[in-house]
């Protein structure tokens, strides 16, 4: 296993406090009052629930009313940033490759009626297959992943998604940057494995694969399980026709298009019992000129990939076990790295402990912010925030609570870390500067109302309007005699 901290603690302080200055480089407005904030992010004993209660903390020296000043008026040089997180030591897996896993998550903002440029987010209700639209912010990160059992993850790269945005091509744009800065910054050298990148069924593969084909990078998406895919055209032409430019179809739901696997691998897990692994080469969707490829001039590509169906005995939680469907951007797969394929997909979920700890403990979506923009601002912020911890991450004491378990340095959590960074800061140096005195406004004169209220924004739709439903998005209708119909592109 390669991890990214260091058993030397002097070593991990001396990376953390390169990366503090760095990062208060990267403050260009306001740098002190930012830097200050991010301090009392990581050094406060309790998870963050207001901005306001951050100004208590001994480590920030500041009053309230910089802490929301810096954050509405402050700057930072976000490609700089993004340049110092990719500079940091990224994880890898056992064979030295890097994972990436990209995801939304959105900050749900349903009552901000004066924030400009919220969408419809999608959420999941209590009861069953109940899915909700709330008006939000949502964002696009992009994260290394560790391997074996851990909690940990490297931020590389956020973005928030704006009204009229291409899942597609925002997402490949982000990605190529982030690949991109890797290779810059030395973190990926020509000879090095081609680079992971795992996503969930919401993208596109194919069309990522196709946008980033350019690059030393490899991906793995799951698919739903409605789709159906070609095969490779025969080679013997039959007839006078045209000659065909795909083959039989591969229904995910029918197992008699499937035929004999190339690839098939079983291995006993701890928590799932027995996972079971086939792959089937050379293997296409039917691209059309719709959607996506609405704009794209001559003839479609054939994308082909290798499908790999995972199917595992049980799930921690009890629950049915459904098969999962991924797809590889890779013609074929050997058995070998089937079992490898499934395996760095499962890790994807850790990004999820990430969300977790970024809203939960350092309260990124607790701030009640108009401006998107002072949203950004705050959220590059406490990305910073969680470098550090990991940063800090082999040098702290395990400050931990009675009813909790011993640990060693390895395998302590992000909250776990951030208990006892406030004892590591002094090491690490303090590169802001000491606030100088001064006298807080007048304010609004008693008894004058505010003549200039705040503009009020609609929320955006994402999908496009249609004949069926001008508002927007689709109609629903209740049928059960109609099946969902097959995903064939």
């Amino acid at each position: 296993m390669i991890s990214v901290h260091d058993a030397d603690p002097a070593g991990a302080v001396g990376r953390l406090r390169v990366f503090r200055r760095e990062f208060h480089r990267c403050l260009t407005a306001r740098p002190d009052a930012l830097f200050e904030l991010t301090d009392a992010l990581l050094c406060g004993d309790a998870p963050v629930r207001s901005l306001v209660e951050l100004s208590l903390v001994g480590e920030h020296r500041r009053g309230h009313g910089s802490l929301y000043a810096a954050l509405n008026r402050g700057r930072l040089d976000v490609d700089r940033l993004r340049t110092a997180l990719a500079s940091v030591p990224v994880p890898r897996a056992a064979d030295g490759r890097i994972v990436l896993a990209v995801d939304v998550t959105c900050w749900l903002r349903p009552e901000a009626h004066t924030s400009p440029q919220r969408v419809l987010c999608h959420t999941y209700g209590r009861g069953k297959d109940t899915h909700i639209m709330i008006p939000g912010w949502p964002y696009s990160l992009v994260t290394a992943l560790e391997t074996g059992r851990s909690s940990w993850t490297a931020p590389l790269d956020a973005r928030r998604l704006t009204p009229g945005d291409d899942i597609a091509s925002v997402t490949a744009g982000q990605l190529r940057e982030v690949v991109q800065r890797l290779i810059t910054t030395g973190q990926w050298r020509p000879g090095d494995p081609d680079i992971w990148i795992v996503a969930d069924a919401g993208y596109d593969g194919p069309r990522l694969a196709f946008l980033l084909a350019d690059l030393p990078v490899q991906l793995l998406v799951r698919m739903r399980s409605d789709r159906v895919l070609r095969r490779r055209a025969p080679l013997e032409r039959t007839g006078n026709g045209r000659p065909p430019r795909h083959g039989g179809e591969f229904i995910f739901g029918d197992p008699a298009s499937w035929g004999d696997p190339d690839a098939a691998t079983t291995t006993p897990t701890r928590l799932y019992g027995t996972a079971t692994a086939r792959a089937w080469n050379r293997l296409h969707p039917r691209l059309t000129h719709r959607t996506a490829w609405t704009s794209h001039a001559g003839t479609l590509p054939i994308i082909e990939g290798t499908v790999i169906l995972l199917q595992v005995d049980r799930l921690p939680s009890g629950a049915i076990a459904k098969p999962v469907w991924l797809w590889w951007s890779q013609p074929e797969a050997t058995t070998a790295e089937t079992d490898l394929l499934w395996q760095a997909f499962l890790r994807r979920f850790d990004i999820e402990h990430t969300f977790r700890m970024l809203k939960q403990t350092l309260g990124w979506t607790s701030p009640k912010l108009r401006d998107p923009h002072a949203a950004d601002r705050w959220t590059w912020l406490v990305l910073a925030a969680y470098t550090q911890l990991r940063l800090a991450r082999g040098a702290v004491a395990d400050l931990r609570r009675p009813w909790e378990r011993p640990a060693p340095p390895e395998r302590l959590t992000p909250a776990r870390v951030r208990r006892g960074f406030r004892h590591l800061r002094s090491k690490a140096g303090n590169p802001a500067c000491a606030p100088k005195p001064s006298r807080p406004g007048p304010g609004r004169p008693p008894g004058l109302r505010n003549r200039h209220p705040a503009a009020r924004h609609d929320v955006h739709i994402v999908t496009a309007a249609t004949s069926t439903n001008p508002k927007g998005g689709t109609k629903k209708t209740k049928n059960s005699n109609n099946p969902r119909p097959r995903r064939t592109g």
